[in-house]
């Protein structure tokens, strides 16, 4: 695997390579936020700011959530998968946010994991993005690079994947890396056809240098 050295070497390159990577979810502020991240499992940002567009439009605060019916915010996210569970969780989570934290989105991991609908990515996406607090989300694009790379193993879960990252970034650029790594994952490092040939961290990539050898061009 990569050592530490190496794996900061790697989200330098990244960021060189896309020095204005940021949360592409459109919000303006952390509870929209919040819903947005809820939304956007198993689907993609761009879908989601699409129908975010007209949802914060209409709904602006828990209390707006909470007093729809179920069957309306259903069609208001009609088009985002899974959203008859996703309309249940926001509304859930509007009523604890309401009844337990007196309307604001909590700022602790055990607080925000409480709530429907929200894993640790969530909340480590809603800390760092929405309060400044250090943290890397692991989504697909952060699980896919960093297990590429050889920053952690194949067989490592997202847990580890997290903690393996925490354990080899230090802790000032675990929240920029995150954004690094997904950019990189997403506009490079794609999941079916990786850019292997013009990647600048070929040399370093364990899975890169296997595409290498298959197809004929120089790791």
């Amino acid at each position: 695997m990569l050592t530490n050295k190496q794996t900061v070497m790697c989200i330098e390159t990244m960021a060189e390579m896309f020095p204005a990577a940021h949360c592409e979810l459109e919000h303006k502020n952390t509870f929209e936020l919040l819903v947005a991240v809820v939304l956007s499992a198993q689907c993609t940002d761009v879908l989601v700011n699409r129908v975010t567009t007209s949802l914060f439009e209409k709904y602006h605060e828990p209390e707006d959530y909470i007093q729809v019916p179920i069957e309306e915010l259903e069609n208001d996210i009609r088009s985002i998968g899974l959203y008859r569970n996703k309309a249940k969780n926001i509304q859930a989570l509007s009523r604890k946010i309401r009844d337990e934290f007196g309307g604001e989105v909590p700022q602790t991991h055990a607080a925000l994991e409480s709530l429907p609908g929200v894993g640790r990515k969530t909340a480590n996406v809603v800390l760092s993005v929405g309060f400044g607090v250090p943290a890397i989300a692991v989504d697909t694009h952060v699980e896919r690079v960093s297990k590429r790379l050889g920053i952690c193993r194949w067989k490592d879960s997202v847990t580890e994947v997290e903690n393996t990252l925490m354990h080899k970034l230090p802790e000032d650029m675990w929240s920029d890396a995150h954004h690094y790594l997904i950019f990189f994952g997403r506009y490079h490092c794609k999941a079916k056809k990786p850019e292997c040939a013009t990647c600048p961290l070929l040399y370093l990539c364990r899975e890169g240098k296997k595409q290498a050898k298959a197809r004929g061009f120089d790791g």
